[in-house]
């Protein structure tokens, strides 16, 4: 997040919701975000180093995601891809950081659904700026699938679940986890069926929905 508000800040400046960020209004400066980075980093890495050699250099892999997601809406319709990408390394990461490797077969399938969920309640939150990120040419899937969203996002939902569903199935996972899948899935599916792209507060209140998953 703070790489992404130091590329973004002249952007931020432009766009309704993001204009009182620290940064887009002249409250902090990037040096002031660059030490707060700085701090980040160290005890980022700090935790990193605790960890397997396996794990280090898993997580150390993750690091150009990091660095390039905030540029992606300058030059690609999919940011929301490039952020699950990043956002859901964890996935990955936290078998490894266990058991000392990543066990690919139950967490491919994990980290790929993940990437699809991000994909649907991301999309859903740039509803949220589609009309400012048009006016000075920033990309998103939201203005590329338009009236396509729900749609996609209703893929992108079960895709999710499958993955998941693959992931427990993987490692022998019983009724209740297939049972929280259920009640996963009725809420995805009151999220995506009932948000008012059209409406930025409705778009923010689904986007943070996604808490309760």
């Amino acid at each position: 997040c703070t790489i992404n508000d130091m590329w973004d800040h002249d952007i931020d400046a432009k766009v309704a919701r993001t204009r009182t960020r620290p940064l887009a209004d002249g409250t902090l400066t990037q040096m002031d975000a660059l030490r707060f980075l700085g701090l980040q980093l160290s005890a980022g890495l700090a935790i990193l180093l605790s960890l397997n050699t396996y794990s280090v250099m898993l997580g150390a892999a993750s690091m150009a995601l990091v660095v390039v997601y905030p540029l992606m809406k300058r030059y690609s319709d999919w940011p929301q891809l490039v952020l699950g990408l990043c956002f859901n390394w964890g996935a990955l990461l936290g078998a490894s950081a266990v058991l000392g490797y990543c066990p690919w077969s139950a967490c491919i399938p994990m980290y790929l659904g993940s990437v699809a969920w991000t994909l649907s309640y991301d999309t859903i939150y740039a509803h949220q700026d589609k009309v400012d990120d048009a006016k000075i040419g920033m990309r998103s899937t939201a203005l590329l699938l338009g009236e396509w969203t729900k749609p996609a996002c209703a893929a992108w939902s079960c895709l999710f679940i499958s993955g998941l569903a693959l992931s427990g199935a993987d490692v022998g996972l019983g009724a209740p986890f297939y049972a929280s899948l259920l009640g996963a899935s009725a809420h995805l599916a009151w999220q995506v069926g009932t948000v008012d792209l059209g409406k930025p507060a409705d778009c923010a209140a689904k986007f943070r929905s996604n808490r309760w998953i």
